[in-house]
Formats: structure tokens, sequence, C-alpha cells
């Protein structure tokens, strides 16, 4: 148990106070623990969204780590980056991060407890294998492992304070005509289907910027860096604009001429601050196999040049 007390008045809510003087804890966690009970105000239960005053006592009850029924396979993923902190990997198309219904095994999870053994984060009462963020099942690309609580809580901070630099790339349907543009859009869970997320005035802010990086007959290859980082915003964002993911099954009707299934979406870069050392980390992964053998088949489709003199003809 440990307490704070708050010595002046603050304009900082409940959640914000605590992860400011409680480096170990992210937002994310400390919002769980006011839920939950764990973190107190004064003996009373609050919101997260509560003001802190001069006197309050707060006290926080951090539960100790134990064990979840998490079963290690020996699953290949290529690893990218590794050391005593943390490990990246760069995870394969068709490869569910966590388990869950329908996927109780063969996920990311399971692989990186096979390969990581016990060095891995535990936060927050139960042992999460140490996914700082997600990728979706047909999302191939960069994803971050946290070895330890504390490269994950600073991993989980970098993020919310969107210090971290992700960028994708993205096969979409239809020529764009912007050569760099800025989506800024909310996103919130549709009304309609709530396994489907949707454009919404009510929803979260979602920033996603991107550029052409060709263009083909019918077709556009772009890079996308996003700020924030919602439940499927660049699918989400690009269907909305009328350029959705080529493959992307539920954002369109994923038909394409290439028999791809899923969307051709890759998480290909990413820049942090290493969580411990501090040191600037870059780092990049390839593009997939089957990804390049679809941009093979469109070479002979490129059409920027007649693109570029259209823009000409039309000043």
């Amino acid at each position: 148990m440990e307490e704070l007390i708050v010595k002046e008045n603050n304009q900082k809510r409940l959640d914000s106070y605590v992860t400011d003087k409680l480096s170990k804890l992210s937002r994310t966690t400390a919002q769980r623990l006011i839920e939950d009970g764990k973190i107190l105000v004064n003996g009373k239960k609050q919101k997260a969204s509560y003001k802190p005053e001069e006197g309050d006592v707060i006290s926080i009850e951090i539960p100790e780590a134990k064990d979840v029924e998490l079963k290690a396979q020996e699953i290949p993923v290529p690893v990218v980056y590794e050391d005593n902190d943390i490990i990246v990997v760069n995870k394969p198309k068709g490869m569910v991060v966590h388990p869950a219904n329908g996927n109780p095994d063969g996920t990311l999870v399971n692989a990186i407890l096979a390969m990581c053994k016990d060095s891995l984060s535990g936060i927050g009462g139960e042992i999460r294998p140490g996914i700082v963020h997600r990728l979706d099942k047909d999302t191939s690309g960069l994803l971050i492992v946290a070895k330890n609580d504390e490269a994950h809580m600073n991993m989980s901070k970098q993020i919310q304070e969107r210090k971290v630099t992700k960028k994708y790339i993205a096969l979409v349907r239809g020529v764009v005509a912007e050569d760099e543009a800025t989506i800024d859009l909310p996103i919130a869970r549709s009304t309609k289907d709530r396994k489907k997320m949707a454009v919404d005035p009510k929803g979260k802010n979602a920033v996603t910027h991107f550029k052409v990086l060709k263009r083909y007959d019918n077709y556009t290859l772009l890079e996308l860096k996003i700020d924030t980082g919602r439940t499927h915003q660049i699918r989400v964002h690009m269907s909305y604009i009328g350029h959705p993911v080529v493959g992307d099954e539920v954002y369109s009707n994923g038909k394409n001429e290439f028999g791809v299934q899923g969307q051709m979406l890759h998480a290909r870069y990413l820049q942090f601050k290493h969580p411990i050392t501090g040191k600037e980390l870059s780092l990049e992964a390839p593009i997939p196999e089957y990804f390049e053998d679809v941009l093979e088949k469109l070479k002979n489709r490129e059409i920027d040049k007649k693109w570029n003199q259209l823009k000409l003809n039309c000043m």
C-alpha cells in the first residue's frame, strides 16, 4: 500500500495525478485500479475524473502479480531487436496477438512466452506477457514487447504521450488524388455493428497522415503515420474517404484480383526512446513476401507519370 498526500489544489484528474507521482504506473493501469477500488481518496472510491484537493490522502494498492494459464508454444516469429528490457518482433499476417475465444493458442503471446520464458513484465495484478501495443490479426509488422515492469510502464507512457513514431505501408483501392494529406476524424464503436469501428463526431480523437508512394491503375501504395492508436484506425479512415485497404473484409467486401485475404497493411517503422537507457531507436521491418508479390504484379500498371501530366494540364 502506498499513500500520497496532496499538498496543494491542482487541476489534474485523479488518474493523471497518480501517474505523475508514480512513474511505474501507466494511465490505463491507474484507471483500472481506480475502477477496481484499489485507488481511494480519503478512504473512498472516486472517479478517474475527480480532481484531488489540498489535504486529500490517496491510497494506492497495487496487487501482486499472479500467474495466468497461458501455454508457451514454439512458433517462429522474426525478432528485429532484443536486449534485456525489450524485444521487438515482426508479427506475421494472420497471427492473433492475444489468446481469446476462438483463438486459445497459436497467438503471438504463446510464441513470446516460449521465446522469453520468465522474462516478461507483470503489471496490475496479472502476468501480462509484455505486450505494449497491438496489431490486428491480418496487420503484419513491428510490435514491442516489454521484459520487465519498468520497461512496460515507460513504453506505455511514451505511446500515450505520442512520443512513439509509427509508420505503416498499405495498398488501397482507387487512385488517391492528394500527394499528402491528413485525416482528422474521431472514431467510436459502430452503433450498427458492435464488432466494427466508425467515424463518429462523438468518438475519440483520431489523426492519420498519409503520403502517396506510388499510383497504379485502380490502386495506390501509401505510407501512413498515426498520431493516435484507435482500434482499426487506418482501416476506418481509409474506408471513410473511399479508399479502403485492399483485402479488408470488415470495412469493404475484401474481394480483390490478387486473392489476398485480410488487409494489406504492414507496420513497417517504429521510432522511440529505449525505456531504460533513453537511447533513440529506429527500427524497420521488411515488407512481407506476399505484399511484394502483389507490388510486382502491379509494376506494369504504374500511372504516376500520367497522373502528374494530368495534374499539370489541369492547372
